[in-house]
């Protein structure tokens, strides 16, 4: 195949659609409680959506608000990238991503951040990313302000998990913002 003009890659990763394919390692990936619970800020338990996504009859995909399988560039499974939410209305949006543990480190979330933030910016025209992530999840707080993200507040102690409370790290990014740094 040939991806030499394909929007959704760069030097590092590819984002494609999920596939039936997928559904074995993204659910090894629900099996690590420690990144999960950082993800949505709970302990996750096992559910009928793992058996409905092992037999592959998982819902149409939301075009509006899509979410992407990560591979590297010859097609090995690396994690999975989505939009938490979009609001037309005001032009923000938020983005959840998990690396699968092998292949953290390496920089490919930040290569999957970068191209789904230069999709909502410039193909979406919308106007700010809203980040956030629990006060020990460093590595996804030094990936945010690696992207160009400013640390915009703190809402304390507002997540109980693990025994104690947590504080939450909230980030953003306007588009303007995004487009000063291309010209840097």
């Amino acid at each position: 195949m040939n991806y030499s003009n394909y929007y959704f890659q760069n030097d590092k990763i590819r984002l494609r659609l999920w596939e039936p394919r997928d559904a074995e390692s993204g659910y090894i990936d629900d099996l690590d409680s420690v990144c999960m619970s950082l993800v949505h800020e709970e302990i996750p338990l096992p559910g009928q959506r793992v058996n409905v996504d092992l037999t592959g009859n998982s819902a149409e995909p939301n075009y509006s608000a899509p979410a992407f399988t990560i591979t590297d560039l010859d097609d090995n499974y690396l994690g999975h990238i989505h939009f938490n939410y979009i609001n037309e209305r005001h032009g923000t949006f938020s983005i959840g991503l998990l690396i699968t543990t092998k292949q953290r480190n390496k920089g490919y979330g930040k290569a999957a951040l970068e191209l789904l933030i230069k999709y909502a910016f410039e193909e979406r025209r919308l106007h700010k990313f809203e980040g956030y992530c629990l006060d020990e999840n460093v590595a996804s707080a030094k990936m945010m302000k690696a992207v160009g993200c400013k640390q915009e507040g703190v809402s304390r102690e507002c997540v109980y998990m693990n025994g104690k409370y947590h504080d939450r790290l909230i980030f953003g990014l306007t588009s303007d913002e995004y487009f000063e740094s291309l010209h840097n």
